[in-house]
């Protein structure tokens, strides 16, 4: 069956989706119209397509375990000099988001896998372009603000042709939860 490249990430909902996918692709990032816009989950991570069950499986599971959260989004951030990157902060949501991404690389599970970098929940807006598109990137989004209910994430896999294409959404299993209600405790990484 040989390999597959996944990832898993949480969609930036309509019209915010598009609008930054459009707007990437304005500053010039090429590879930004195979890549809807998200938060990173798991990064792209390569497996052996016979293992695609068990990772559908472990998916369900950690989706049972959580519940519909608010998200927001508002200004930018850059990972400069380190990575060429220009995102979106994620000012409400980022400790679920963070606690997700433990649960879908947990050592119980078929994706355990070290990062790069330490985690840090953004939506990226502009990557490996020039300097002064990056810079333009960071100006010109930098008033940007979206917010929505997050209801779960997607498994998305990347085809030959470097186009991220989703393989199945998992919706939380909780129930709903007022935004002002929806919060992690650091301490056990539980919903309160």
């Amino acid at each position: 069956m040989g390999t597959v490249t996944i990832g898993v990430s949480i969609a930036v909902p309509e019209p915010h989706g598009s609008l930054l996918q459009e707007r990437r692709t304005g500053f010039g990032d090429a590879a930004a119209h195979g890549i809807p816009t998200h938060v990173t989950l798991l990064p792209p991570t390569e497996i052996e397509a016979s293992d695609l069950p068990a990772v559908d499986a472990h998916l369900t599971e950690v989706a049972a375990t959580g519940r519909p959260f608010p998200m927001r989004l508002c200004g930018t951030g850059t990972f400069r000099p380190l990575s060429p990157v220009v995102y979106l902060k994620v000012v409400e949501g980022a400790e679920v988001c963070a606690w997700l991404q433990q649960l879908v690389r947990d050592a119980s599970g078929p994706l355990v896998r070290e990062l790069l970098f330490p985690y840090h929940p953004h939506v990226t807006v502009a990557h490996g372009i020039d300097e002064d598109a990056m810079d333009r990137a960071f100006e010109e989004l930098s008033g940007y603000e979206a917010d929505w209910s997050c209801t779960g994430f997607a498994l998305h896999e990347q085809g030959a042709d470097g186009v991220w294409r989703e393989l199945r959404e998992y919706t939380f299993g909780g129930p709903v939860v007022p935004p002002q209600a929806a919060r992690v405790n650091n301490a056990s990484g539980q919903y309160t």
